[in-house]
């Protein structure tokens, strides 16, 4: 043997002798473990040396679960009993999970992988209680959260209906559904979707009450959105396109364009007026639709159905003038007037001035109402603006044209009071023949401060018409006039100097007044109320009454009751100073007479 291979033999031998000795626990720690005696250890039959024993905790902390952690961990099914199933988790005992936590899986078998949670370390028998269903909840949320978070798309399985929507059983855990996000459009039949598992999406969670919200409506429309940009993107102005009718309402109809809707306002659906969009389509309908316009950033599409058609203001008879008559039906009645389409889209407004000849203007709806058929002729027409006038009354002759005929100055007639003014009463004759009374003219005794005191509107008058202005179309009419002036009689009755009998009316300022009939209200000063003992008269008191002025222009009647006394005094002052002037001028006489007759004596003288 050579020098160098005597050496390589020594290093080996000395190599060995240099190596510890390995263990069994160290070569496999986890079958010593397994086999370790833990009743002798615990009874203190075999025991150990402390430094066997740190090398025995450090194994165990190095390959056995930590009971105390409520972590989840993976277990694997060892056995599977009538009642549990055996799990082990590497832990210093194997676990016990109720079979009821496995009702879900019913192929449950041995060497299946589960997910557990310790929740009990050890019971009363020292078995390691595990829990499935414990550890399926917080994984649950693990992942609700996690999907909510990155936007995942997830499984879930429709289980029944509840008030507003369905629940989804989402990972084992209950999701509420909302009606309004099972799909972009209305759904009729939610027991249809009842036993279904479908993508969603986790849209809501409330930690505090432990509710998730889902929608599958959000895939849809994300999906939809992709189409919408790729549809539109190809729309042009003026395009005409298939479409299908998907929801009515009372401002429009919503097309499906086949992926994207588009929407045709009520205003765009026909030529002529409609009240709602439900008399010209219907849900489902097929129709073509015309692109009026649309916004690529907000996916909106507005179409068009009537302008398929040609406008009907093109298509008018071009015939049809100004005098021309149309019938036609009432379509809108507004308080100026009324619109009549006298063809599919083709209105004309009568104004509520045309309705009638008579001038008192009142609301249209007085004359026609919504759907009458009637008759008008065209007053305007312009089809640059697509605009006409109507007319009425036009249809009748215009009454003022034999006013004079009809109507002459000082022809009695009856008529209705239509309204009133401060000043007057405006009195009908005939449609479209009216006729002012001043007030003035109303009666020949009352003082009237409104007409209203004299009349009611839709009272009956006669009248006398006083004046006619046929270009102004004014026509002045009279009531008192139909009845002779009481005050001609009255002027010869209560002249002056004239006696009455009358009461005492009211006391008023300066005086009183007193009622002779009904039309004569006279008036007494307060000086002229002296009785002859120097009282005055009071209301009530029924006395004798002269009357001192009468003015039939102003209706005015002044009386006296002094007078009558003071003109007994001056009539016998007046007898007196007869008496006294008598006698003066009988002693005047005699006197006079003895001077002539003593001239006489001296002119006799004087001739001799």
């Amino acid at each position: 043997m050579s020098e160098e291979t005597k050496n390589t033999d020594v290093q080996e031998v000395e190599t060995k002798k240099a190596a510890p000795a390995v263990s069994p626990q160290q070569e496999n720690p986890e079958q010593f473990l397994k086999d370790f005696n833990w009743h002798n250890y615990e009874e203190g039959i075999d025991p150990i040396a402390d430094s066997k024993l740190e090398e025995f905790e450090k194994l165990v902390a190095e390959n056995f679960v930590d009971t105390l952690n409520d972590e989840v961990v993976m277990g694997t099914v060892i056995n599977i009993t009538d009642r549990d199933a055996i799990i082990d988790i590497n832990a210093k005992s194997e676990g016990v999970i109720s079979l009821n936590e496995f009702r879900y899986n019913p192929d449950l078998k041995v060497s299946d992988k589960v997910e557990v949670l310790i929740d009990v370390r050890e019971d009363a028998t020292g078995q390691l209680i595990l829990s499935h269903r414990k550890a399926r909840v917080i994984k649950a949320w693990d992942r609700v959260n996690n999907a909510h978070d990155t936007g995942e798309i997830v499984n879930g399985f429709v289980k029944c209906r509840t008030k507003g929507g369905m629940i989804v059983d989402v990972f084992g855990i209950e999701a509420f559904l909302p009606g309004s996000q099972i799909d972009v459009k209305p759904i009729r039949d939610y027991d249809a979707y009842v036993g279904k598992t479908m993508e969603f999406k986790v849209v809501k969670i409330n930690h505090e009450f432990k509710n998730v919200v889902v929608s599958h409506k959000a895939l849809i429309e994300a999906d939809i959105e992709e189409q919408k940009k790729e549809i539109i993107g190809q729309l042009e102005k003026g395009q005409v396109l298939e479409g299908t009718v998907k929801n009515v309402t009372s401002y429009g109809v919503f097309v499906d364009l086949g992926g994207v809707d588009g929407l045709i306002h009520i205003t765009d659906l026909s030529w002529s007026r409609i009240n709602h969009p439900n008399e010209i389509v219907e849900l489902d309908q097929k129709l073509n639709v015309v692109i009026l316009d649309f916004d690529e950033a907000k996916t909106r599409i507005q179409l068009g159905l009537k302008q398929l058609k040609p406008h009907p203001w093109e298509a008018l008879d071009n015939e049809l003038k100004v005098g021309d008559k149309v019938k036609g039906k009432v379509v809108v009645i507004a308080d100026y007037g009324a619109f009549i389409e006298v063809e599919e889209g083709v209105e004309g407004l009568i104004h509520v001035s045309e309705m009638s000849w008579s001038t008192h203007l009142r609301s249209a709806q007085d004359f026609v109402k919504v759907g009458d058929e009637v008759e008008a002729v065209i007053l305007t027409l312009d089809r640059e603006e697509r605009k006409m006038s109507l007319g009425i009354k036009q249809l009748t002759p215009d009454p003022w044209t034999d006013i004079t005929t009809k109507y002459p100055v000082g022809s009695k007639h009856n008529g209705i009071v239509r309204n009133f003014t401060n000043f007057g009463v405006f009195v009908e004759l005939e449609e479209g023949i009216d006729g002012l009374i001043y007030i003035s003219d109303l009666s020949w005794t009352k003082k009237i401060k409104h007409p209203s005191d004299f009349t009611n509107v839709g009272d009956k008058l006669d009248v006398i018409v006083l004046e006619l202005d046929v270009e102004g179309r004014k026509l002045s009419l009279g009531h008192k006039q139909t009845e002779e002036n009481p005050w001609d009689k009255y002027e010869t009755e209560f002249a002056l100097g004239t006696k009455h009998t009358a009461t005492i009316g009211e006391i008023v300022d300066k005086g009183a007044t007193i009622d002779f009939n009904e039309d004569i209200v006279a008036f007494v000063p307060s000086r002229h109320l002296e009785k002859e003992d120097g009282n005055k008269l009071k209301k009530g008191d029924e006395a004798e009454f002269q009357i001192i002025e009468f003015n039939k222009e102003f209706k005015r009647v002044v009386a006296s009751h002094t007078a009558l006394f003071r003109e007994e005094e001056a009539k016998i002052v007046k007898q007196q100073a007869k008496k006294t002037a008598a006698s003066s001028a009988e002693k005047t006489t005699l006197g006079d007479i003895d001077a002539l007759a003593d001239l006489k004596a001296k002119m006799e003288k004087g001739g001799k």
